[in-house]
């Protein structure tokens, strides 16, 4: 696992918080996805099934090697083979062969000619492919999941500082109410009201305050590091607001989408397997050798054995002529399941614009929303400002004061929420597109 000392060796710089009682590590985005590309349990998973092929296809080239073995046998006998001769009219009767027997030799043989050898590994090197296509998505998958969880820390972090700005607001408000209540230039309703907006802000700053801990656990758990580590995230919300700019349909392209990849390639799969099928029709060829020796005594003195030698080289013809319509059979079954694949590769693409054109649509829509709120929230500050001081004069009510932070928070939160919105977008947008999260140029 990374630890901390590891996470500071990072290329990215960053911070290190330490508050009155334990220490925080703050990482950055980057530092986030480098870490989970390397501990995630579902990319190892996916990178050791790309090893579980690459061994597969090992075995499968094995078999056009000379497969060689040894074998040997000692055979005791208990009761001898008694043979009956007629010889001058007579019949006689003796016993045939020796006590021991022991047979020992070597055999070889290996395919020549064989079709259907020759295409099974050229689909063994196909389910590699598919194995890294599939560790690729995982990747992808990972990437979308680390980026969404780290958002959802920012935006919880965004909340919690707006929610403890009103809490501060109204404890600010309620001293200022009951100095005007002590001096008789505020009614008990008043001080009743400023208190209650006190109460009020308490459990929605506990509330955000849960939400940066539950993200926090998320974004953990898809690192693959200990929930028990003290981190946090780095740079605001905010920041990511600069490159608030959606896609135009016209430059979509899904050609590189990590799941219909996996469709093309399983098709390759069962277009060679037809033809494997077919192969399995033709003759093949297999070259064989053998060498065995043998002896047989009355006692178990091995020096005194006479061994017999003898070899054998040969060619064998296999010509498949009826299989009672299996191989047809087989070849029809592939063929349904390519309908099938084209079928779903079919329903795939449709889906998959159909999160295109909905992730560009909330970009496009969160991006007028960010505009839009940052224009009320200027307004909102400028009016709670005037609202406070008219309150601190006495020009105005509390319930004035409690309008103007309502939109002000309102505002505040509108702002974070269309950044987050447009960025958990952006991020399935880059996974459907299959554009895959390159490290090292992030880093630098």
């Amino acid at each position: 696992m990374i630890n901390i000392l590891m996470i500071a060796a990072l290329a990215v710089p960053q911070v290190v918080a330490v508050t009155s009682d334990t220490s925080k590590t703050t990482i950055t985005l980057e530092q986030a996805l480098q870490i989970a590309l390397s501990e995630n349990a579902t990319v190892q998973v996916a990178d050791k099934e790309i090893e579980v092929k690459g061994y597969s296809r090992k075995g499968t080239y094995a078999a056009l090697f000379p497969q060689i073995s040894a074998s040997g046998s000692f055979n005791r006998t208990l009761k001898k083979q008694v043979m009956t001769i007629d010889m001058g009219g007579q019949s006689q009767s003796f016993e045939v062969g020796r006590w021991n027997t022991i047979n020992g030799g070597v055999s070889a043989s290996m395919p020549i000619i064989n079709a259907q050898l020759w295409k099974s590994l050229e689909i063994s090197g196909e389910d590699v492919e598919l194995a890294i296509e599939q560790a690729r998505n995982s990747r992808l998958q990972m990437v979308t999941q680390v980026k969404q969880a780290y958002y959802t820390a920012l935006l919880a972090k965004e909340a919690h500082k707006v929610y403890k700005s009103v809490y501060e607001n109204a404890l600010a408000n309620c001293a200022l109410t009951e100095k005007k209540y002590n001096a008789s230039k505020a009614s008990e309703l008043d001080l009743t009201r400023a208190k209650t907006a006190v109460a009020n802000a308490v459990p929605h700053m506990y509330d955000s305050e849960n939400a940066i801990i539950l993200a926090l656990w998320r974004l953990k758990a898809l690192m693959g590091v200990d929930l028990d580590m003290k981190i946090d995230v780095a740079d605001s919300l905010l920041a990511y607001s600069e490159g608030m700019a959606y896609m135009e349909p016209d430059n979509l392209d899904l050609s590189n989408n990590s799941s219909l990849k996996q469709l093309e390639l399983q098709a390759e799969v069962l277009a060679n397997s037809i033809k494997l099928q077919t192969y399995a029709n033709l003759p093949s060829l297999a070259l064989s050798f053998s060498y065995q020796i043998n002896a047989m005594e009355n006692e178990f003195n091995f020096s005194e054995y006479k061994w017999h030698p003898y070899a054998m080289l040969g060619l064998s013809l296999n010509v498949p002529i009826f299989t009672g319509g299996r191989n047809h059979n087989k070849i029809k079954q592939t063929k349904v399941q390519q309908q099938q694949l084209a079928i779903q590769r079919e329903d795939a693409e449709r889906n998959l614009r159909v999160g295109l054109m909905s992730n560009l649509n909330t970009m496009d829509m969160a991006g007028k929303s960010y505009f839009s709120a940052v224009e009320a929230l200027e307004s909102a500050n400028k009016a709670y400002g005037i609202a406070s001081k008219s309150y601190e004069v006495g020009r105005s009510t509390l319930t004035d004061l409690n309008d103007a932070q309502l939109a002000l928070t309102q505002a505040r939160l509108a702002v974070s929420q269309a950044v987050y919105n447009f960025l958990n977008a952006k991020a399935s947008l880059e996974q459907t597109l299959g554009i895959d999260y390159d490290l090292q140029e992030n880093l630098q």
